[in-house]
């Protein structure tokens, strides 16, 4: 059973590990540090690292068996939530969120306050509780601000957000551990508490450092995937994406159509007021098309004033957003930079219910259509014609959607033996 001799005061001797525990912390302080130096940019670095060295000085004044410096031990535990408070500042600052310099020294202030009372002498239990209820509202806040950003990879989010709820978990587990053992504790809770300090730290520092990595894989993965003018998919990200979702719908029978744009007298708008205006025109095109469209859908720039958008919808869903973008981007395109540009797009639609390698077939009656759309006068939208085959597919995928429809109605009948809910 669980007692105190199975924690041997020989091997975990505590001013030992306060002395472990202040190097610790103290190196990855300065490996952060090192870290920002290579890298300004994520400024958050040197935050973290900053946050880390004034832990481990405040463990090694509060922790050091014959100080060098007399000093009162509420000052250096007041150093701990300080530090605590300096990392949740520097997850703010890596998501792009405000600091808040209040929160830095709030826990330390509420801790300078409280110190003094009765019943909270140093090395007591409860005394020893205050500081670790104020350390585990830091780590809530620090998973709350994690919890809040999307742009992360799945699986450094979700570790990101765990590890910060285990931590504040295991330093309020010691309130647990002393109700169901209370000698073990009263005996051991100053190593405990070292042991608890040393795994914080460390999963600290890496979740910091798994979040400084997904930083850079996201900035190159986008760099290599986006237009750097519009924001949109560039050529080869777009072909791909498309690729991978007529492969999706093809073989169920499912449409794709593709929608090709080109903005009207483009060139003429450059000659007329310059390049910039020109890329301003080009970026009032992309939101414009990010607005008029769902998150399931895909859209890129192919080069110049051309765009391409693909969709899972038959040709007569296709239409509404061709038109609600041919809409949007004439009333934006009237005043651009604040001057009169009366900008347009034409556009191409084609649709396929084929199983095809590549889209390319697509593109190519895509931008037939296009050219027939230019040469009816611009500002409009022209479907190409239907694909051989095309009207046995649609009967066939209007089939299999009315069989799913009667299905999932089927299934949400009340049965004959069922029971009527209570009233």
């Amino acid at each position: 059973m669980f007692d105190a001799a199975m924690i041997n005061p020989d091997l975990l001797d505590v001013p030992t590990l306060m002395f472990a525990a202040a190097c610790i912390i103290g190196f990855l302080g300065l490996f952060m540090v090192v870290n920002w130096l290579q890298q300004r940019e994520v400024g958050a670095l040197a935050w973290w690292g900053a946050a880390y060295l004034i832990g481990a000085a405040a463990i090694g004044l509060r922790g050091a068996p014959t100080p060098m410096v007399a000093i009162a031990p509420v000052w250096p535990e007041a150093l701990v939530f300080v530090a605590c408070g300096m990392v949740w500042n520097g997850v703010r600052l890596f998501h792009g969120r405000k600091l808040w310099p209040a929160a830095i020294f709030a826990g330390a202030g509420l801790w300078l306050a409280v110190a003094w009372l009765p019943g909270l002498e140093p090395g007591s239990y409860a005394r020893i509780m205050a500081g670790v209820v104020i350390v585990a509202v830091y780590s809530l806040c620090i998973a709350g601000e994690l919890v809040r950003e999307r742009r992360r990879s799945l699986y450094s989010r979700g570790t990101a957000i765990a590890v910060p709820l285990l931590y504040t978990v295991t330093f309020l587990l010691p309130l647990a551990m002393r109700m169901l053992f209370p000698d073990v504790v009263a005996e051991r809770w100053l190593t405990i508490m070292a042991l608890e300090t040393i795994i914080y730290a460390v999963g600290t520092a890496f979740i910091v450092l798994l979040m400084v990595k997904d930083h850079h894989v996201h900035f190159y993965r986008q760099a290599a995937t986006t237009d750097s003018l519009t924001g949109l998919l560039n050529r080869g990200a777009f072909l791909a994406a498309a690729n991978a979702l007529q492969a999706r719908q093809g073989p169920r029978g499912e449409p794709v159509t593709l929608l090709m744009f080109d903005l009207d007298k483009f060139k003429s708008i450059n000659d007329r007021f310059g390049h910039a205006i020109g890329d301003s025109v080009l970026r009032v095109f992309a939101q414009v098309a990010r607005t008029s469209m769902r998150a399931t859908d895909i859209l890129g720039r192919l080069g110049g004033e051309e765009f391409v958008a693909m969709v899972p919808e038959p040709m007569e869903g296709a239409v509404n957003v061709a038109e609600r973008l041919r809409a949007g981007f004439e009333a934006a395109g009237v005043i651009v930079d604040g001057l009169a540009i009366g900008a347009t797009v034409s556009s191409g639609l084609a649709t396929s219910y084929r199983v095809e390698p590549d889209i390319d077939s697509l593109l190519l009656r895509a931008d037939a259509a296009l050219y027939r759309a230019k040469n009816d006068g611009r500002n409009r939208f022209v479907c190409a014609d239907e694909e051989p085959g095309s009207e046995q597919a649609r009967a066939r995928a209007q089939a299999s959607k009315a069989a799913g429809l009667k299905r999932r109605w089927v299934a949400r009948r009340p049965k004959p033996g069922d029971a009527p809910a209570a009233g």
